[in-house]
């Protein structure tokens, strides 16, 4: 009997021992995204993940717990961008970013300035121009020609469906009056029928193709540099929108090194190579890096008028825009996919592209599933085609800032009617759609709060236009917590892992600076992550 006593006092000594947490967070206005327990006071970690999240976690502190004293800060689950391209980040972070020049001179001053540091015949790259900041007229390759005649220029439109380039990149791509459109792609020409240096979507590879790679260490590099800034903008997990080999073993490096500071959902970019072999091997699932979906593109974008569009574009009637996948595309990779284990995400902005996308689905979900596949951006669709989304569970995958940031010439390109199925997410909610909330960067800031105030404000930075903009889709903010949190965790298959702040779940949570749930929405982007926590473990402290 004595024996017994003995063992069963070591066993609770032990069970004590293994309860007390590693950290503990005190203090704090906790909104967990969790229904059953929405608010909360403190919450306490051990190996990684939640041991408790309540009032009281005084019994899990121990000689060892690090303790923070949150002193009534805002404590968030950390924020999951559903749709993003990290490299693309990473580039930009590094070279230069043109999303607020005025006007083409402005930008061919900056090449001009990249141009007279730099070896003659070096390629200068850059993107984010925006040809609706001047007035809408697309640019020509003269000004960029006259800026760095000597140098091939290569410059990314904001949404990466178009480039605009030089006469010296045309030079060495061979572009000429009689090179063909490609499939899926449009060379804008003059009334002569030369190159204007405009390329929209796969007619961009014309030239791209003839960029020199970057080396691995390079793409680890810029891999990293967007990780540490997602941290410090308190985003835990990224849903990478389309990768190739050398990205994913960047991922493998930086995390062997401990040097990834956020977890990784990866889109394999397309059919091809990569995606024959994950095919054969089946999904990868780490801690940090996780691949089970394909990324697929059906159509271009809407601000360079490549989004596939049923009927022409409002201003300008002889474009419907560009369809680059038609439903077999889409419906064979779909029935791969679906053998083998994985996700279909497609991007899809025009009405058309849509359509062509969910019956694609259609054919091979055959009604509702769990399969969760998912359009990206959703962003333009006909009224009768939500219900479509609903009935075969597919996730609308959205972006909340390109309402705000389209919202200037929206109308002009699609008119009236077609208006009332687009940036909808109102309607999607209602249809009892799943909504996966990002950012798309580096097309847009990656900042998730901007996002956050996109969602329930529908406003630009200055307020305008007062009450927002189609203001019957503004969300609440748990709708819009919820869709930057557990919607993002139920679209990567990780809802059981992370999203909401529950006992057993990743301890991967951010502080702020204010309580975006409560202040008026013009103080949210005043907001700062103070603090990003990922597996328990500080990534970023102010």
């Amino acid at each position: 009997m004595i024996f017994i006593l003995a063992m069963l006092s070591v066993c609770m000594v032990s069970h004590a021992v293994a309860q007390m947490a590693d950290l503990v967070v005190e203090n704090a206005r906790i909104y967990t995204a969790d229904p059953a327990n929405p608010r909360a006071r403190a919450l306490a970690v051990k190996d990684g993940k939640l041991i408790a999240v309540g009032g009281d976690v005084a019994r899990y502190i121990g000689p060892q717990t690090r303790r923070i004293d949150a002193k009534g800060a805002t404590l968030l689950p950390g924020f999951i961008d559903s749709h993003a391209h990290m490299l693309g980040l990473g580039t930009q972070l590094e070279t230069f970013d043109l999303r607020h020049a005025k006007s083409p001179a402005e930008i061919a001053d900056v090449v001009r300035k990249a141009a007279a540091n730099r070896p003659r015949g070096e390629w200068i790259t850059g993107r984010a121009w925006d040809q609706t900041n001047w007035g809408g007229e697309f640019p020509t390759s003269e000004i960029l020609t006259e800026a760095a005649p000597d140098h091939p220029v290569y410059l990314s439109r904001i949404d990466g469906h178009a480039a605009w380039v030089n006469r010296k990149a045309m030079e060495i791509a061979g572009l000429t009056k009689e090179t063909q459109d490609p499939p899926g792609g449009k060379i804008i020409r003059s009334n002569s029928g030369e190159p204007t240096g405009i390329l929209i979507d796969r007619a961009q590879s014309l030239v791209s193709s003839k960029i020199p790679k970057p080396s691995f260490d390079v793409i680890c590099r810029r891999i990293e540099l967007a990780a540490r800034e997602c941290a410090r903008l308190g985003l835990t997990s990224v849903h990478d929108a389309g990768v190739g080999e050398q990205e994913l073993a960047a991922y493998r490096a930086l995390i062997a090194q401990d040097r990834l500071p956020v977890r990784i959902y990866a889109m394999i970019g397309g059919e091809g190579p990569l995606w024959r072999q994950y095919l054969q091997r089946g999904p990868e699932i780490g801690d940090k890096l996780v691949v089970r979906s394909i990324k697929l593109v059906a159509d271009g974008a809407l601000g360079s008028r490549g989004a596939a569009l049923w009927m022409p574009y409002s201003d300008e009637k002889t474009n419907s825009g560009l369809l680059i996948l038609y439903r077999e595309d889409i419906e064979r990779v779909a029935k791969a996919a679906v053998k083998a284990g994985f996700q279909v995400n497609t991007h899809a902005i025009g009405d058309r592209a849509n359509r062509v996308t969910l019956d694609a689905y259609a054919a091979v979900l055959r009604g509702k599933n769990d399969k969760r596949f998912r359009i990206e951006h959703a962003q333009v669709v006909s009224l009768p085609d939500f219900a479509l989304f609903a009935a075969n569970s597919v996730i609308a995958s959205i972006q909340s800032t390109h309402a705000t940031s389209d919202m200037r010439w929206a109308q002009l390109r699609l008119g009236p009617d077609r208006l009332q199925g687009a940036y909808a997410t109102r309607r999607f909610l209602k249809m009892g759609v799943p909504v996966a909330n990002g950012s798309d960067f580096p097309v847009e800031n990656p900042n998730p709060l901007w996002g956050f105030y996109a969602a329930v404000s529908r406003q630009d930075h200055n307020g305008k236009p007062e009450g927002g903009w189609m203001p019957e889709h503004r969300l609440t903010s748990d709708e819009a917590l919820a869709s930057w949190t557990t919607g993002g965790a139920y679209a990567a298959f990780e809802e059981h892992l992370k999203g909401s702040l529950s006992p057993g779940k990743l301890a991967d949570f951010i502080l702020l600076s204010d309580d975006i749930m409560t202040v008026p929405h013009s103080r949210i982007l005043k907001a700062r992550v103070v603090m990003t926590v990922l597996g328990g473990k500080i990534v970023y402290q102010e």
